[in-house]
């Protein structure tokens, strides 16, 4: 989340008035993440989530995402729930951007996350996954294999001001992975963005997943790759194999992996390191002027992106069969 777009005061507020939500009381911007502009709302009702969608979010596509949180939600993962205008429609337009109105979550992201939170979110993400199984719509990934090698070439000029040496440790990886990426592993909805701070605990107790803005059609255990990355790793780019075996074991409670998805994992968590460290760099080198935004340190994925160019085997995550 963060906030690119900012908006009037009388604009939101007349928004928020074509909502059944009470009248506005406050609004805060939101600055973690780097997509879409977000607003904490309270109203008379309750506290929402107000995005305006920026960037690489086309608006042809809104319905996927709209329609993907209705339907999980209908499957009983806790997630936000859109929430329709006097209109009827989950979808309006504010500051000439797409906008929406969630639920908001109770609960908190955790800063150093556990063994016990890995496992947790690897359950739930084996659920969003069979949640999935029967949602109609389709969204290609367009931050898959094909798609990292035009943001490369958006760096590529500037990556090694930020790194010496980095664009030649990036065309290793990238053309590694052009050439060997999988073809036919299992499919179906990923979050493809399940970071520690798109997922809420209360507690030791997990409460919902958030941010489905990068949700897409792609391969299932290419998600499994992209929390092992997110979650598993120390301050020091170390891999902690109790986080990952309890990520793995919380998956295959629900989903068991299937041979060739094991064989790939490694292959899988080497491309959704250099998928990271590729847009965080083209972040980086390219904030808005005047953008409430934090960018996010590339160089974390490029140390994860060496860890994993060691792995021969699932079992170094910690798979235990």
């Amino acid at each position: 989340m963060a906030v690119y777009t900012e908006v009037g005061d009388d604009e939101l507020a007349r928004f928020v008035a074509g909502y059944d939500i009470g009248a506005l009381l406050s609004a805060k911007g939101i600055a973690e993440g780097v997509e879409n502009s977000n607003y904490l709302l309270h109203t008379e009702k309750a506290f929402f989530i107000l995005t305006l969608y920026e960037k690489r979010v086309k608006q042809e596509e809104l319905p996927f995402f709209i329609g993907l949180m209705e339907h999980l939600n209908r499957r009983g993962l806790n997630c936000p729930l859109p929430v329709a205008n006097r209109a009827g429609k989950a979808l309006g337009e504010l500051a000439q951007r797409p906008a929406a109105i969630v639920t908001f979550l109770d609960g908190m992201g955790v800063k150093r996350p556990k063994a016990a939170h890995c496992g947790a979110v690897g359950e739930a993400l084996a659920r969003l996954h069979e949640a999935g199984r029967d949602f109609a719509m389709e969204r290609r990934n367009a931050l898959t294999v094909d798609g990292w090698r035009p943001l490369f070439d958006r760096a590529q000029d500037r990556a090694d001001t930020v790194s010496p040496g980095l664009v030649a440790r990036a065309e290793h990886a990238l053309s590694s992975l052009e050439r060997e990426w999988p073809k036919d592993l299992p499919r179906g909805v990923i979050h493809a963005d399940l970071f520690p701070d798109n997922v809420f605990f209360i507690g030791q107790e997990l409460s919902g997943l958030i941010d489905f803005y990068f949700a897409c059609t792609d391969f299932l255990s290419y998600d499994l790759a992209v929390c092992l990355n997110a979650w598993c790793f120390e301050p020091d780019a170390s891999f902690n194999l109790t986080k990952g075996q309890a990520m793995i074991a919380g998956y295959e409670r629900v989903r068991k992996l299937e041979d060739a998805e094991i064989a790939a994992l490694p292959l899988l968590c080497r491309g959704a390191a250099l998928r990271f460290m590729l847009t965080r760099l083209v972040d980086w080198l390219n904030v808005p002027p005047g953008a409430l935004v934090r960018p996010k340190d590339p160089l974390e994925y490029d140390r994860k992106l060496s860890v994993h160019s060691r792995v021969t085997s699932a079992r170094e995550y910690g798979l235990m069969r």
